[in-house]
C-alpha cells in the first residue's frame, strides 16, 4: 500500500464550493490543514494516527451525515466526533470537510503529521485491542436503538472493526514509512513493521 497524501486535497478546495452532493454548499472557508482550536493535546483517544483528528467537538451528531466512512461519534455521554479512518481519496476528504464545515466550534484538526511520531504510531497501535473492544461494545448497545442516527452509528462501529481488523494495518506501515522519510514509499521500497503485525 503507497501512503496517499490528503492535504494538498484540502489546501486546493479552500474558498471553493465542494463538489456536488455534499450536504455543505458554501465555499470551504479555511484550510483545515491546521491544528484544532483546542489543540492536538485533546484529540479523542479512538482518532486513527494520521493528519486530520478531533478535539473537542459538538454534540449534534452532524458528521456522519457527511462523511459515514470516516467518522464515528463517542458514547462518553457526550456524542463528540472523531476521525476513525483516514481519508483515502479526494471524495472522502470533500466528505470530511463537510463533516468540518458542518461542526459548529470547528473542533478538527489537519495538522496531525506535525504531532504523530513513529514511536506514537506504534504505542496506538499496541492499544488498538481497546478501540476495537469499545467499538465492539458501541455496535452491541447502539445496533438495537430505536433511534436511527444510533443505528447508523453502530455501523460506524462495526466498519471500524473491519478497519481495525483488515487495513489499518497496511495504511499505518504506508503512514509510518511518510513520517520517516517525508514521502510515500516507492513501489520497491519496504515498509517499516508494526508491534503485533
Amino acid at each position: 500500500m503507497t501512503y496517499w497524501d490528503p492535504l494538498p486535497t484540502v489546501r486546493a478546495v479552500v474558498g471553493k464550493p465542494l463538489p456536488p452532493g455534499r450536504h455543505w454548499t458554501d465555499p470551504v472557508r479555511h484550510d483545515w490543514s491546521g491544528p484544532a482550536p483546542e489543540g492536538w493535546e485533546k484529540r479523542d483517544w479512538r482518532s486513527v494516527p494520521g493528519p486530520f483528528y478531533a478535539s473537542e467537538t459538538d454534540t449534534c451528531w452532524t458528521g456522519r451525515v457527511c462523511a459515514p466512512a470516516n467518522v464515528l461519534y463517542d458514547d462518553d455521554g457526550y456524542g463528540q466526533e472523531f476521525v476513525f479512518r483516514q481519508p483515502r481519496n479526494p471524495h472522502e476528504v470533500y466528505d470530511l470537510i463537510c463533516a468540518v464545515q458542518c461542526e459548529v466550534l470547528d473542533g478538527y484538526g489537519g495538522d496531525g503529521d506535525a504531532h504523530w511520531t513513529p514511536e506514537l504510531v506504534r504505542d496506538w497501535w499496541r492499544e488498538r485491542g481497546r478501540v476495537r473492544e469499545w467499538a465492539v461494545a458501541l455496535d452491541r448497545t447502539w445496533s438495537v436503538s430505536e433511534r436511527e442516527d444510533r443505528r447508523d452509528a453502530a455501523a460506524g462501529a462495526r466498519a471500524y472493526v473491519a478497519h481495525i481488523d483488515h487495513d489499518l494495518g497496511p495504511y499505518l506501515r504506508s503512514y509510518l514509512f511518510r513520517l520517516a522519510e517525508g514521502r510515500p514509499a516507492g513501489p520497491a521500497e519496504s515498509l517499516p513493521g508494526l508491534p503485533g503485525a
